[in-house]
């Protein structure tokens, strides 16, 4: 199955395979969308999480047997990655998928620009300020604590950057991801308990917990190492500044989620921000 799995990936051009990770990871965005009626943003958190960690768990088969510096990477990498999920399904609870990913996508781009003193770098700033303020400005309805929920997850994906960086480090192949997500279970399914109870024992939640998860974690996470295999990783960031618009699209189709004309220019502003900061970063970083 495996050299099977991997002929058919062969088979795919790299962008393809990043853009398909894209897709995924918001479609299972908007499956977790749907389930905030039965079960809340937390239990949606948790059963992503939860699903998640089986399954890398069961593919990895890790070793806890590590330094101790290792396993403090380890758990930091686990709760940053709970709190980011947790902020971002917070978020997603009050604002459309498209305008949260792009707030959120801040994260990234502010460690992209971070220490820079580029002329064309500061530009690349001033375009997404640009944007967040046609996001607040555009129109009176966005949710302000949805707004602050999806900076805070932007915040949170700027540091799971820095760790993730870390863990890759101190640890080999996907044993530091396994144990990661193990821990980010660890801390978000008793949020998802807590809020949702036995409603997260019900089969179709259950059914679709699973789905959410294959779909935002172990799928793009898969594509996403197969295509950095094949690529160049400056490529493969500027394939994945496409996500804020991959997001608004999503939101638009699945969940009848349509956007002021001036949130798609803030979210095109954030998308070419982004890809020019990418474009332009040294090789080594």
């Amino acid at each position: 199955m495996s050299a099977l799995a991997g002929r058919a990936f062969d088979a795919i051009p790299p962008p393809a395979l990043v853009l398909l990770g894209i897709v995924s990871v918001q479609v299972g965005s908007a499956l977790a969308k749907h389930l905030f009626g039965a079960v809340g943003s937390f239990g949606a958190v948790a059963l992503r999480l939860l699903f998640a960690a089986a399954v890398l768990m069961l593919l990895w088969r890790p070793t806890s047997r590590m330094s101790r510096r290792a396993w403090t990477v380890v758990v930091g990498y686990g709760v940053i990655l709970a709190l980011m999920n947790l902020c971002f399904y917070l978020a997603l609870e009050r604002i459309p998928l498209g305008i949260a990913v792009t707030i959120e996508f801040l994260g990234p781009l502010t460690v992209a620009l971070a220490g820079s003193r580029r002329w064309l770098d500061a530009f690349w700033a001033l375009l997404a300020a640009g944007g967040v303020v046609l996001l607040m400005g555009g129109r009176g309805d966005l949710d302000l604590v949805g707004f602050l929920f999806a900076l805070a997850a932007g915040t949170f994906w700027g540091l799971y950057i820095l760790v993730g960086a870390a863990l890759g480090r101190h640890t080999t192949e996907g044993n530091g991801l396994a144990l990661g997500m193990a821990v980010a279970a660890l801390v978000a399914v008793p949020f998802g308990v807590a809020e949702s109870g036995t409603a997260l024992i019900q089969p179709w939640v259950l059914a679709a917990g699973l789905g959410v998860a294959l779909l935002s974690s172990v799928i793009p996470y898969s594509l996403d190492l197969e295509a950095l295999r094949r690529m160049p990783p400056r490529v493969f960031g500027i394939l994945m500044s496409l996500e804020p618009a991959m997001a608004a699209l999503i939101g638009l189709i699945v969940l009848q989620e349509s956007l002021h004309w001036s949130q798609w220019l803030a979210v095109l502003c954030v998308v070419a921000a982004s890809a020019g900061a990418t474009r332009g970063a040294r090789p080594e970083d």
